[in-house]
């Protein structure tokens, strides 16, 4: 039987904070881009739209409640450094069990089923769940989770398509386009829209999701991959599909890129969909267990 260290009961604790948290109290980066897309939205029901959006948002304040009722699957991005004591099968297991605890102590849907049988496996965990990504960084003794409950609506709205060389740029910005017209109201526009361009196919994919845990329009890095950023938002908001789907100005607050080199006959393209409610929350914590919430991470 494994003994639960006293960083595990903190990473634990940590992990049920952050997943109610990010249910509960969306970030500022996120309340700036809904009120500035009110602020440049025309159409009568696209305003209200946002309208009713942004009075959600205050409700969930004052009742501190959910934002939405679809607690979502939990994902867990964790930046471990080398030097971190806990073994990230702990790790792991702190983020399993907290997870657990939040959905029974707040209490929240539990979500989680078999595939196949599509019997209930637990309070939103089972085999494979919570999904963790791991990075992990030389010459740190920290570590940090961040927190991005992932509802059904948004991750339904997924693509992939494994574009050739000759579709160059051209043929990316054809893809997400068609993916976001597809999608239309389902993913509850105005959202992210999470692209990853490169790598594998898996891994394009896994970039685009990691996309949209960035916070809402911060920029890549790469002036090139900056660029497409701002050449995609422009093209989706010219769909007019807009807020739910109804017909607007703004159909994405931001698109964000995310790339990685790749195989010279390769160009895979994910678009991952990110709802209005964009949640996210963020721990750093320290090797002696000292825990610090951050959230514009």
């Amino acid at each position: 039987m494994a003994v639960t260290t006293d960083l595990e009961k903190i990473l634990e604790d940590a992990a049920a904070y952050l997943y109610v948290w990010a249910l509960k109290d969306i970030p500022q980066d996120l309340r700036d881009a809904l009120k500035a897309a009110r602020g440049r939205e025309t159409s009568i029901s696209g305003q209200r739209v946002l309208d009713t959006i942004l009075r959600n948002v205050e409700v969930a304040d004052t009742e501190k409640n959910l934002v939405c009722q679809d607690t979502g699957i939990a994902v867990y991005y964790c930046r471990v450094g080398e030097h971190f004591p806990l073994h990230p099968a702990r790790i792991y297991q702190a983020l399993y069990d907290g997870t657990e605890r939040a959905t029974i102590e707040h209490p929240l849907r539990s979500n989680t089923v078999h595939t196949l049988t599509r019997e209930n496996t637990g309070q939103n965990v089972g085999y494979r769940v919570p999904i963790v990504h791991w990075d992990f960084v030389q010459g740190w003794d920290g570590l940090d989770v961040k927190c991005v409950p992932k509802g059904s609506g948004s991750e339904n709205m997924s693509f992939l398509k494994m574009c050739v060389p000759a579709d160059g740029v051209a043929g990316v910005k054809r893809f997400v386009l068609d993916s976001i017209v597809g999608a239309g109201g389902k993913p509850c526009p105005p959202g992210i829209v999470g692209v990853g361009i490169g790598g594998s196919a898996d891994y394009a994919m896994h970039l685009a999701k990691e996309a949209i845990a960035r916070p809402v329009g911060t920029r890549n890095p790469d002036p090139e991959a900056a660029k497409l950023e701002d050449e995609l938002l422009e093209l989706l908001n010219e769909t007019g599909i807009g807020p739910m789907g109804l017909g607007g100005d703004v159909t994405a607050l931001y698109v964000h890129v995310e790339h990685a080199d790749t195989h010279m006959t390769l160009n895979p393209v994910a678009v991952n969909y990110q709802c209005w409610a964009a949640r996210r929350a963020t721990a750093h914590v320290a090797a002696d267990g000292a825990v610090e919430y951050d959230r514009e991470a």
